[in-house]
């Protein structure tokens, strides 16, 4: 069942017909929590980073997928992604990024 309220469409039904739970991220340590603070306060030029930092706290604080994606200004798929890697992984938290080129060979 689609719901449409305004302009935005909310689906409260999954494809079985039960109510969906909403997506929240675990209660995240306070080791964790300075470390997305940092990422947040440092901001720096890693944009992708500087976002999924922001998702988390928002998450554990309360806030529904739909209103962190627009905050963050991503899609709300995305969101529902990062949240759910956080829960299986235990330490999903954004790190530095990977992939790229290698670092050259260091001088000998």
């Amino acid at each position: 069942m689609i719901v449409t309220v305004g302009c935005v469409v909310t689906s409260d039904l999954t494809a079985s017909g039960a109510v969906a739970q909403p997506v929240r991220v675990r209660r995240l340590t306070g080791q964790e929590g300075q470390k997305l603070q940092q990422i947040v306060r440092r901001g720096g030029t890693n944009s992708v980073r500087y976002r999924r930092a922001m998702m988390l706290p928002a998450s554990a604080g309360g806030n529904r997928v739909p209103v962190i994606a627009q905050l963050v200004q991503a899609d709300e798929d995305t969101v529902r992604d990062v949240i759910h890697r956080v829960q299986r992984d235990r330490s999903g938290l954004p790190g530095p990024s990977v992939g790229g080129r290698p670092s050259p060979p260091a001088p000998s």
